[in-house]
């Protein structure tokens, strides 16, 4: 399955949106030469008039890779601002201070190696905005273990709510979320799954942007 919106959208989105900085454009160049997937610049800049939007001030990322969401989002904190960046992989945290150590931003950052699940216990939150970048089939979980630290009027933005290249199909989504029983991909589930759970709290009010591989904006109403 191909993007959700064609190339020459994605590019117009790109030209008319907040301009990348230089270490924006070096993030994505290491992407590219890496084959390391990221939200892009597209989904970038609704990440940063979310977070100017909301007027957030903590951020909390289930899965931050080496770091090209969390910087978007650190373009629109405030000086006192703190944000979480989580991953797996040890080297991906490094690159992602390698780049941090750049920014202009002068807030509080955490490079938690380990389990994001996990990791979110060590805090208490609460937070203005809360990123599911993890594992697909852990979605769930990851919101469960989060929702009650999602201050009041705080968001929780989900990444790949739609699709993904490889695993989450878009058409079998669709069909899980209309109630159909049928056998597919983990990931396609767990994501599945995620609207379903945040669909029967009363707390949570979703919205899905189709940019990138689908952005899903859930409001924190009380």
């Amino acid at each position: 399955m191909g993007s959700i919106v064609s190339k020459d959208i994605t590019k117009f989105l790109q030209r008319v949106g907040p301009d990348p900085d230089s270490v924006i454009k070096d993030m994505e160049t290491y992407a590219d030469e890496n084959d390391f997937p990221i939200v892009g610049s597209a989904v970038g800049g609704w990440l940063c008039q979310l977070t100017q939007l909301s007027e957030s001030r903590s951020i909390f990322e289930f899965g931050s890779g080496f770091g090209y969401s969390a910087y978007w989002f650190s373009r629109a904190l405030p000086d006192n601002g703190q944000i979480v960046l989580t991953d797996h992989d040890a080297q991906n945290l490094n690159k992602a201070e390698t780049f941090f150590d750049r920014s202009d931003f002068e807030g509080s950052v955490h490079f938690e190696h380990g389990d994001a699940i996990e990791t979110v216990q060590q805090y208490s939150g609460p937070f203005d905005i809360v990123l599911l970048d993890n594992e697909k089939d852990r979605y769930k979980e990851a919101f469960e273990s989060v929702r009650e630290k999602v201050a009041p009027g705080g968001l929780v933005i989900t990444d790949n709510s739609m699709m993904t290249t490889i695993t989450v199909d878009f058409e079998e989504l669709h069909a899980l979320v209309r109630g159909e029983d049928i056998e597919t991909h983990k990931n396609t589930t767990g994501i599945a799954e995620l609207y379903e759970a945040i669909g029967r709290d009363p707390a949570f009010d979703t919205t899905v942007l189709p940019i990138g591989d689908g952005v899903a904006v859930s409001y924190k109403n009380s």
